[in-house]
């Protein structure tokens, strides 16, 4: 059996307009939801064999943070830059490639693509990861070569809007 959790990273800031899209950092929200998320996760017993993240700012800095509140040490993390850029299939590919005796992965990425890959490994349909959200997702495959589209079962869907009263941007909206 292989487990899979996608994270989308946390919210970012687009406070410094100067800034590369690779470069933004997390926002207020983003510093709350990581460590909130990582606490939801560590509560359920989750520890990743591997985590393999993109090295864009936002994704490092959850990926880290999540790291640390499951008890996963940040030195093994795996940065792959192509998880930055990819698209579902390259992302796919990434986790095919993995080795056999990794039984539980978590990729810590982008959107559209986590969305689109968490929709194409299972039958249960997510209309979009939002920040910090996670798509959990049971294979019961020995290799993650052997992972086929739709044949994913859906354990969890969790992120932090779950938790938190949404807030507006603006007053009386």
């Amino acid at each position: 059996m292989k487990t899979l959790y996608l994270v989308r990273h946390a919210k970012s800031s687009w406070k410094d307009e100067s800034l590369q899209d690779f470069d933004r950092p997390l926002n207020k929200r983003g510093e709350r939801d990581a460590p909130f998320m990582g606490e939801k996760l560590k509560e359920q017993k989750i520890i990743p064999d591997l985590i393999i993240a993109s090295p864009a700012k936002r994704a490092k800095t959850t990926a880290k943070i999540l790291a640390k509140k499951m008890g996963y040490d940040t030195d093994d993390i795996k940065w792959k830059k192509k998880v930055y850029d990819a698209f579902t299939e390259d992302l796919l590919a990434i986790i095919k490639e993995q080795k056999n005796s990794i039984n539980s992965l978590m990729l810590v990425g982008h959107n559209p693509e986590l969305t689109s890959l968490s929709n194409y490994l299972t039958e249960f349909r997510i209309y979009n990861i939002p920040t910090t959200g996670i798509s959990c997702i049971r294979f019961y495959c020995d290799k993650w070569e052997d992972i086929q589209p739709k044949k994913g079962e859906q354990v969890f869907f969790d992120y932090p809007k779950r938790y938190f009263k949404q807030e507006n941007k603006r007053p009386g909206v």
